[in-house]
């Protein structure tokens, strides 16, 4: 009995054409989509800490530490939705009734700390601006060209802080430096890790009612 396996040498000219489109458009696709949407990094935190210049400027005790990088296309809202997500995601206990993963930052009172940096973290909520999420290899060396310039980061971070403190307790939400060279240290809880993106709100449908699942 014949094998059904071919190498692509012994494939019909047509279908190599086809093969060879499938992976460019396959590429093109990935490529699209691993780099248009805001991204944050949530890791469940005991304790966080940003040091600029050897002085502590940010900590927090339990909550979240939240990476946050900005593609140069965000929007508002790209912000939007990270915000609503990040307050909103069901990481923690519920030490009432023992259930895990049943709570937000929000309801066990936890803050959050941000911080500008190329990376970020968030109960409390520590937020981190980090331009290096949207780093990508040429050969050896990162690539940055998809980040948000920093003329254009600094404000939109500011207002993307300012979401978090108007969405939850002011002086929960905590952050860092933009632009600075910071050290961010945090005692990691679990460990627990969650990425976003925020192009994940334009798929996130109820397939059988059409409505966006918020």
């Amino acid at each position: 009995m014949h094998g059904f396996h071919h190498s692509l040498s012994t494939l019909p000219s047509f279908a190599k054409a086809a093969n060879k489109t499938t992976k460019k458009s396959t590429f093109a696709s990935c490529k699209t989509l691993r780099i248009r949407a805001m991204r944050a990094v949530v890791q469940r935190v005991n304790s966080a800490s940003v040091e600029v210049d050897g002085n502590m400027v940010s900590e927090i005790g339990p909550g979240l530490l939240v990476l946050v990088g900005l593609h140069e296309s965000d929007t508002d809202s790209d912000a939007d939705y990270i915000c609503r997500k990040v307050l909103n995601m069901r990481l923690f206990t519920n030490e009432s009734t023992g259930r895990g993963w049943d709570q937000n930052v929000m309801q066990r009172n936890y803050e959050v700390l941000l911080v500008q940096i190329v990376t970020v973290p968030i109960a409390c909520v520590l937020i981190v601006s980090q331009f290096t999420l949207y780093g990508v290899l040429k050969g050896n060396k990162p690539d940055f060209h998809v980040a948000m310039p920093p003329q254009k980061a600094k404000p939109f971070y500011e207002s993307l802080v300012d979401k978090f403190r108007k969405s939850y307790r002011p002086d929960a939400i905590k952050d860092g430096v933009f632009g600075a060279m910071m050290k961010v240290n945090l005692v990691n809880d679990g460990p627990v890790t969650m990425q976003l993106d925020s192009s994940q709100s334009s798929k996130s449908t109820n397939e059988e009612t059409g409505k966006t699942i918020n």
